[in-house]
């Protein structure tokens, strides 16, 4: 009974940051899901994206913004938890943009064979990261986090990261956000709709062209978003997108692509093996998402909660 409750005991911190990992893996894999479901397409570039949000918010959260003149007087007298504040809200926006940006560079690609849109996107995000590297480095950068989410507490017994706790909170609210917005207004109805038949929401007079920037745009800015909040955990380097894309496409696959709460149960089932199998085989924590991807397929080819993809024939 003893060696049972001390293991418990060392088992919760480590369920605790595979929860924590997952929620944010699942924000993650949510602007890819967007994408492929309403676009029928795999955005190689989403974890150059999610990089570039971060780097976004780094200058945001810089106290020096000196280079912007008069407009950045005075700038560094603001407080560090407002310039996160705003970083949260504008650096997104900013990677939105450049999403959308990149979806009109995709256009000729469209009605032809998914390897040109492959191609494309995968160009952009070499493109993006060396952009990455020019203006800011190659070195590992920092973001700044507020004072009050910084350090440890102790909870019953256990010590654990302010951080952590924030990002995953922060992951929930973002998620219950999106599906919000998919399930509550009537643009969300839209977007669901193209997910599932885009001839048909053709038919009905709904644009199209228009549908696919909006939804590219707030995919890309779902990957900016987490990576402003991952990137404290992983750190910040030109290529930790590609610490981001990998996870994100898995993550899909396995809860379902085009589902909601299969992207959402997917990254939480991929960081609690990852969580737990660092623990106790830190050899075997990467491998352990794809063990758990291998193991789902084979028992249902579409994934947990997935229905007929829009990627099959």
């Amino acid at each position: 009974m003893l060696f049972s409750t001390f293991a418990m005991a060392n088992l919760v911190p480590h369920l605790l940051n595979g929860l924590s990992l997952g929620l944010l893996f699942a924000l993650i894999a949510l602007g890819f899901m967007l994408i492929v479901g309403v676009m029928e397409l795999i955005n190689l570039a989403h974890g150059s994206l999610f990089a570039l949000g971060a780097y976004f918010a780094m200058v945001i959260i810089a106290p020096d913004l000196a280079w912007l003149g008069a407009v950045g007087e005075g700038y560094h007298t603001v407080p560090l938890a407002m310039r996160y504040g705003l970083a949260i809200l504008l650096a997104p926006v900013l990677v939105a943009v450049v999403g959308m940006g990149l979806e009109l560079c995709m256009r000729r690609t469209y009605g032809k064979k998914a390897e040109y849109g492959l191609l494309l996107t995968f160009g952009a995000a070499l493109v993006i990261e060396e952009i990455i590297r020019l203006v800011w480095g190659p070195s590992e950068q920092y973001l700044q986090v507020p004072q009050a989410v910084s350090g440890a507490f102790l909870f019953a017994g256990l010590i654990y990261s302010k951080y952590k706790l924030f990002a995953a909170l922060f992951a929930v609210f973002a998620i219950l956000l999106v599906w919000l917005f998919l399930e509550r207004t009537p643009y969300g109805a839209i977007i669901k709709a193209g997910a599932h038949d885009s001839e048909m929401v053709r038919a009905l007079g709904i644009n199209l062209t228009r549908l696919r920037l909006l939804v590219f745009g707030l995919g890309a800015g779902l990957a900016g978003l987490a990576g402003i909040v991952l990137t404290p955990i992983w750190g910040l380097r030109p290529h930790v997108g590609i610490d981001a894309v990998i996870p994100a496409f898995l993550i899909i696959v396995l809860g379902g692509i085009g589902s909601f709460w299969g992207a959402v149960l997917g990254g939480i089932l991929v960081g609690l093996a990852v969580g737990i199998t660092g623990a106790y085989a830190s050899e075997w924590s990467l491998l352990s998402m794809y063990l758990l991807l291998i193991a789902v397929v084979t028992v249902r080819a579409r994934g947990l909660l997935g229905r007929k993809s829009v990627l099959e024939a």
